[in-house]
């Protein structure tokens, strides 16, 4: 199949490079013109053969808005537009209505695995229409590994579901940071790192988290050499305003998104843990130790 990917970030590059590999053609513009295969949007959806299909892979928020609104007024009748961003669901929903309009069927593709993705695959919870969706299914079973794709709903599913999937996420990382803090302020010297290993061998609390875990303690002990920062993506105060509106006691990933917020004032070994594991799996940027 041919795509058109605008966005080739960590993530737009991975998903670019993994098609590529499963056999489809991937035509790519970026604002950096050293990863672009094109000048400009424009020139992008010309080289595309209709019906088009066009994936916009950008941050969310205003860059992905204003990539949408020019996407619209190139594309045609029976076009799919594909928007894979941590997009808010409301948006999802309005864009698929806007596109509707003019004839354009509208997907949102709510995409984990970040710079792990390339190599392992995406996991894939895509909404839209059932036709649109079955169309481009060959392309998202080729970036997913097997049984990691799945059809969740109409427009907006996706990015609904993929809201939901980050704010568990946020409570599993502020646990292992709670957790991994309790262990080294102990009286025994324990090697978090050797715990870390340990416990990824038949404990209940084995994960793919937990060996990335294990991955950066073995990098640095104790996580000194980075700053105890948490940023928040917006998908964690999404879960838990959606929360409070749907009337679903979600305390603990509530708790999680707070945490994040404390962490701005200071250096907790469980806020480096939760830093060192987003850098591991998303490649999100940390912020260096201050100096002592």
């Amino acid at each position: 199949m041919q795509l058109g990917l605008v966005g080739l970030g960590r993530m737009g590059a991975g998903i670019a490079e993994r098609l590529r590999r499963a056999g489809h053609e991937v035509v790519g513009f970026d604002a950096d013109p050293g990863r672009s295969d094109v000048p400009s949007l424009a020139a992008l959806v010309d080289q595309l053969a209709a019906p088009r299909a066009l994936w916009l892979m950008l941050p969310s928020g205003e860059p992905t808005e204003q990539a949408f609104l020019q996407a619209l007024t190139l594309l045609s009748s029976g076009d799919v537009l594909i928007e894979g961003a941590n997009s808010n669901f409301h948006d999802s929903v309005r864009r698929a209505q806007m596109a509707a309009e003019r004839g354009v069927d509208f997907i949102d593709a709510g995409v984990s695995g970040g710079v792990w993705g390339l190599e392992v695959g995406f996991c894939m919870m895509v909404g839209g229409a059932p036709a649109a969706v079955s169309r481009i299914e060959p392309m998202f079973r080729a970036l997913a590994p097997e049984d990691g794709f799945a059809h969740v709903g109409p427009a907006g599913a996706g990015h609904y579901t993929k809201m939901v999937h980050n704010g568990i996420e946020y409570a599993l990382l502020q646990a292992y940071g709670e957790g991994f803090e309790l262990l080294a302020k102990s009286d025994f010297d324990l090697d978090l790192h050797q715990v870390a290993a340990l416990w990824n061998h038949g404990s209940v609390v084995r994960s793919w988290l937990l060996e990335l875990a294990e991955r950066a303690l073995a990098k640095d002990p104790q996580l000194e050499g980075l700053r105890g920062y948490v940023d928040d993506s917006g998908e964690g105060r999404w879960t838990v305003l959606e929360a409070v509106n749907r009337g679903v006691p979600a305390g603990v990933i509530a708790q999680s998104l707070f945490a994040r917020f404390s962490s701005r004032d200071d250096n907790a070994l469980s806020m480096r843990l939760i830093a060192a594991l987003r850098n591991e799996f998303g490649g999100h940027a940390v912020q260096a130790a201050p100096p002592a």
